[in-house]
C-alpha cells in the first residue's frame, strides 16, 4: 500500500503494528515482585527515558551486549556474570520474566546488567544510540511456525536494518533457534540484508562458548533435536 493509498485515520489513531510476540502476563511470585521493587530503581530502564547515554547508565565505558527477549533471564544473567568486563542490556515484555531476571542477578551479585520491560523494536528505535553495540543476541524467538503467522516473525528486513544501525562496525548479530524452518528463514533474510557478512564457513556456526546451554536445549539434544546458531557481523 502506498502513502497515497493508506486510509485516513481519525485524529489520535495509529495503524496497529504487527507484533512478534503475544503478551502472556502471568502473576509475579513474591520473590519476583520484591526484586522488582528493590532492584528496578538501579537496574531498570524506561522507554520514556528516550535515547540513553550508555557510559552514564553503567558508570563506565565498556563493550555493550544487548539481548532481545531474555525470557526468565537465566542465561543472560549467567553471561553477564561470566563477562564482567562487558555491559549487558536485556529487553523483555513479560513482567514475571523481568522480576526473575533481577532475582537471579541479585543471587549472582551481577552489577553489569540493565533491563527494559518493553517492546524491543521500540527500544531499538527510540533508546539505543546508533553504532553503540558490540553484540546483539536473539535466542529462541517465537518461530510463528504456521505460514499465516510468518509476518509476525521478528527477523524481517526492517528489524534487521534497525539492528545493523545499532551495531558498531564489526559488531555481531547472534541468533539461535530450535526450529529448522525458522533457521532457514533467518539465514535467507540475513543473506539478503545489506551491510552484514556471515561469520560461518558455511551457513551456521557451532554454539559459541559465551551462549550457555539451557536445560531445554540440553533436553532437546538428548532427544535428537537440532539447534541452529547464526552469527553475522556488520560490514558497512
Amino acid at each position: 500500500m502506498t502513502e497515497e493509498q493508506k486510509p485516513d485515520l481519525p485524529e489520535g489513531k495509529r495503524i496497529r503494528k504487527i507484533r512478534s510476540y503475544v503478551k502472556r502476563e502471568g502473576r509475579m511470585t513474591k520473590g519476583q515482585a520484591r526484586a522488582m521493587e528493590v532492584y528496578w530503581p538501579t537496574m531498570g530502564l524506561e522507554h520514556d527515558m528516550g535515547r540513553i547515554d550508555l557510559t552514564q547508565v553503567f558508570g563506565r565505558e565498556a563493550p555493550v551486549v544487548l539481548e532481545i527477549g531474555f525470557g526468565m533471564g537465566k542465561s543472560l544473567v549467567e553471561m553477564a556474570a561470566a563477562e564482567p568486563e562487558k555491559n549487558f542490556i536485556g529487553i523483555e515484555v513479560h513482567g514475571p520474566g523481568v522480576g526473575a531476571c533481577l532475582m537471579y542477578a541479585e543471587e549472582l551479585g551481577v552489577k553489569n546488567l540493565r533491563v527494559y520491560e518493553h517492546d524491543a523494536v521500540e527500544i531499538l528505535g527510540d533508546c539505543i544510540p546508533d553504532a553503540s553495540l558490540d553484540r546483539v543476541q536473539l535466542y529462541f524467538p517465537d518461530p510463528w511456525h504456521k505460514k499465516r503467522h510468518h509476518k509476525r516473525r521478528i527477523v524481517q528486513p526492517e528489524f534487521i536494518e534497525s539492528v545493523r544501525n545499532k551495531l558498531k562496525m564489526g559488531g555481531v548479530f547472534h541468533m539461535a533457534t530450535d526450529w529448522e524452518h525458522y533457521a532457514e528463514h533467518m539465514l535467507e533474510e540475513m543473506n539478503e540484508a545489506p551491510g552484514f557478512t556471515n561469520t560461518a564457513d558455511k551457513d551456521f556456526v557451532p554454539r559459541p562458548d559465551f551462549r550457555p546451554l539451557t536445560k531445554f536445549e540440553a533436553r532437546g539434544h538428548r532427544l535428537g533435536h537440532g539447534v541452529w546458531d547464526l552469527i553475522f557481523a556488520r560490514s558497512k
